[in-house]
């Protein structure tokens, strides 16, 4: 059996959530079910804007006394606000971790004290605790990329509808739950099947363009290029501008690579 690649995740940090309301009030907020939320479960979600752009990114642990949140380093603090204002009078505390947020991949990924990442089961597992590491957290970003998944640097905050930044199909939102924030338009993107654009990888020849560089079709934009490295970086691109057609950026061809998990 491999064994796995472990990375600290500095970008990323962690909220400790109790309290007897805890369940009820991310319920009321998040993107994903968490009733349901199981005892060493994780589950991925959004917290939106009222009118259903995406804020923010997280991950919601199941633990013994309530939920660890696994959010963006640099939006903790803005999170911990947003959600204190929520909090009106419900029962529920929300404190800032020292825990680590550790990446488990490319090999075994199951065992004591592991979540497994409920997006995409090639990216591993997650582990809240000190543990040893032997990989760093561009090693897992480039594991990421190479599996067409985009992150929070592709979708910055209140630029993005979640499903245009995938969370549809990577098990971050759920249809069949009551209402959170943003729900209206969430669902109707959904329902009316009106998903013009997506977040996909693009492959090139060199180093990744500049953020914000457009992708044409011809002579029509197609979409922009978002986070990448030499060879690859990922896209929010038109779906009817990139079948059949010969991509560019800055003059240089670039391709579509649609992963298999994308419908």
């Amino acid at each position: 059996m491999t064994a796995p690649c472990l990375a600290r995740l500095a970008s990323r940090a962690v909220i400790a959530v109790s309290g007897p309301d805890w369940r009820s009030f991310l319920q009321g907020l998040l993107t994903q079910d968490v009733e349901t939320l199981a005892v060493g479960e994780l589950r991925f979600a959004g917290l939106l804007t009222p009118q259903g752009k995406l804020l923010y990114d997280l991950f919601v642990a199941g633990a013994e006394d309530g939920a660890l949140l696994d959010v963006a380093a640099a939006h903790r603090d803005a999170i911990l606000t947003r959600l204190s204002m929520y909090r009106l009078r419900a029962k529920v505390e929300l404190v800032a971790s020292d825990r680590p947020v550790i990446a488990v991949f490319g090999g075994a990924t199951s065992g004591e004290g592991l979540y497994a990442d409920p997006r995409l089961p090639a990216l591993g597992a997650r582990a809240y605790d000190d543990r040893a590491t032997n990989a760093d957290e561009d090693v897992y970003e480039a594991h990421r990329l190479a599996l067409g998944v985009p992150g929070p640097t592709d979708w910055g905050s209140e630029a993005t509808y979640p499903i245009e930044a995938n969370f549809d199909l990577l098990a971050g939102i759920d249809f069949k739950k009551g209402c959170f924030v943003g729900q209206e338009t969430t669902s109707r993107m959904k329902r009316r099947g009106t998903i013009k654009n997506r977040m996909l990888p693009i492959t090139f020849d060199g180093p990744p363009p500049p953020f914000g560089a457009e992708v044409l079709a011809g002579e029509l934009r197609a979409g922009e290029v978002l986070s990448g490295r030499d060879g690859q970086a990922m896209a929010l691109l038109r779906l009817d501008r990139i079948e059949g057609v010969a991509l560019t950026v800055e003059g240089r061809p670039v391709r579509v690579e649609r992963p298999d998990w994308v419908a």
